[in-house]
């Protein structure tokens, strides 16, 4: 038997079956965890911006055209939901809160190389935080969510040379600050 694939679940959401949202769901909440946990550092907010995709699926199903691939369009309303987190956290004057980083290490680690793997991880949520807004989306799409570079251009409605381009100066910049943290570290 054939897997019905998430283009066409998604039409039948559009066309009034809304319990096929929970295929979806089954299918993409740990992906779209990943994704805002990475950029937010925070296992309730990053719930909280799971389940407002899902209930932006269900209020804006009528967009869906079925045109391309439906986690172009997912994370398109993913980048949106946490575009609207951070205007409304920065409106009440909260910041990110990346001193919850919670690294999942294997047990049989000794205590040294987790305190040291700790240490890693969290210079490089810390330099992850610093960058620009899109320029982390643009990373975390690439390098953690797994997205190709054209899915991500048709995300950001630009080309694939210029997500590119955007991802190895995101890159570069996120070495820079890493290295800068790190040396701070040590003096």
């Amino acid at each position: 038997m054939e897997a019905v694939t998430d283009n066409a679940l998604m039409l039948k959401v559009k066309a009034g079956d809304t319990d096929r949202l929970g295929l979806l769901f089954e299918r993409y909440h740990r992906a779209l965890y990943s994704f805002f946990y990475r950029l937010t550092s925070s296992s309730e907010v990053s719930e909280d911006l799971v389940q407002n995709v899902f209930l932006r699926m269900l209020k804006y199903r009528h967009t869906y055209t079925g045109e391309g691939e439906f986690k172009t369009w997912m994370y398109h309303l993913a980048r949106n939901v946490h575009a609207d987190h951070y205007q409304k956290n920065k409106r009440l004057g909260f910041a990110d809160d990346f001193t919850n980083l919670e690294n999942k290490l294997r047990d049989d680690f000794s205590v040294e190389e987790q305190t040291r793997q700790n240490e890693e991880m969290h210079l490089l949520q810390t330099a992850l935080s610093q960058l620009e807004v899109e320029k982390r989306e643009v990373l975390v799409l690439s390098r953690f969510q797994g997205l190709k570079y054209k899915e991500i251009a048709d995300l950001f409605g630009c080309t694939e040379g210029a997500i590119k381009v955007r991802a190895f100066r995101a890159l570069d910049e996120l070495k820079a600050i890493y290295l800068k943290l790190e040396k701070q570290e040590i003096a």
